[in-house]
């Protein structure tokens, strides 16, 4: 029979809520069943074991609920900046074949029993390539949204280190926080991490977290979904790209997106005059998302502190040319 000793740490254990130690000390009295000659009831206590570790593992994707960031290591704290979103898909004006793709991340993430089922794995890692104000940032948020989650944000000021080798032991605790704390985590600006090797510009610790980086994304195993993103696709280590489940490429708004944006952004107001939504699309085209938005909030700003019930078309236009300018 299994020690004492053993037995009395597989409790406490338990009652400190230690998982990790909890599975080792069962595994321990399951190998030394073994060496005692209990041959079999080594085997089926392993089989116990594994089963509850890999839906102890799996009930992170059957749970909702968003973990405090309380919980993880300290250290945490200078590398990730937590917030609990409100925005969904719907709330984004997105082109066809980029909605397409994230809803076909949300339904995978929701429907990931089924998937279990099949030996496969729901898409949790994507890449998201754009310009500035397309949207890319906005999307971890639906995201986390849509799944009841959190956005966890990799603060790659606090990432970076001086120090041979101390990066590489912060991106290791954040891989290990994906574990503990199911949410999106956003690495912003990728390409400050993941420049290509090849070009011989970085050197020493940012080489050093490319190659962990490539490593860690590699092994994960957790429910977490990685977002990263970036406006300078071109500079990424070509390794990189094969990484992820899903590369989405971000477009500047068309004609359609615009008028949608411009509907959006003034819905509650009314014009003082029909508003030809097509001319101020290709008045606004060329601009992206954000300061499309930026430029309907300048002419409502205008219209309310002239004291106007009314928006009137020459504020749009105004701070349309302001912003263009």
């Amino acid at each position: 029979m299994a020690a004492a000793d053993q037995i009395k740490n597989l409790i406490a254990s338990f009652g400190d809520g230690d998982e990790g130690r909890f599975f080792a000390t069962a595994m321990q009295i399951a190998a030394s069943e073994a060496r005692q000659g209990h041959t079999s009831f080594a085997q089926e206590l392993k089989k116990i074991i594994e089963k509850a570790k890999k839906e102890r593992s799996l009930s992170f994707l059957e749970s909702n609920k968003t973990i405090s960031i309380s919980a993880p290591k300290r250290e945490l704290n200078e590398l990730i900046e937590v917030f609990q979103p409100k925005i969904k898909l719907d709330d984004m004006v997105l082109n066809d074949s980029v909605k397409y793709d994230l809803d076909r991340l949300v339904k995978e993430q929701k429907k990931w029993e089924i998937l279990r089922k099949h030996n496969l794995s729901p898409r949790r890692k994507i890449l998201l390539i754009g310009g500035p104000g397309t949207g890319k940032t906005m999307t971890a948020q639906a995201l986390a949204g849509e799944l009841g989650i959190a956005v966890y944000i990799i603060r790659l000021d606090g990432l970076i280190s001086k120090f041979m080798g101390e990066s590489i032991v912060k991106l290791r605790l954040i891989f290990d926080a994906m574990n503990d704390h199911r949410a999106v985590y956003l690495f912003d600006e990728f390409d400050s991490i993941g420049s290509d090797r090849s070009q011989g510009q970085d050197v020493g610790e940012i080489r050093r977290v490319l190659n962990s980086f490539l490593i860690n994304i590699e092994k994960d195993q957790s429910n977490s979904i990685i977002v990263a993103a970036t406006n300078l696709p071109d500079s990424l280590d070509k390794a990189l790209f094969r990484r992820f489940d899903d590369v989405i490429h971000y477009p500047l708004p068309g004609k359609d997106q615009i008028i949608e944006i411009i509907k959006r952004s003034t819905r509650g107001f009314s014009f003082n005059q029909r508003a030809n939504y097509q001319k101020l699309a290709e008045m606004a085209f060329g601009l992206n998302y954000s300061v499309i938005t930026k430029v309907c909030q300048d002419a409502l700003k205008e219209m309310i502190l002239n004291g106007d019930e009314k928006l009137s078309l020459t504020y749009f236009k105004q701070s349309l040319e302001k912003r263009t300018s």
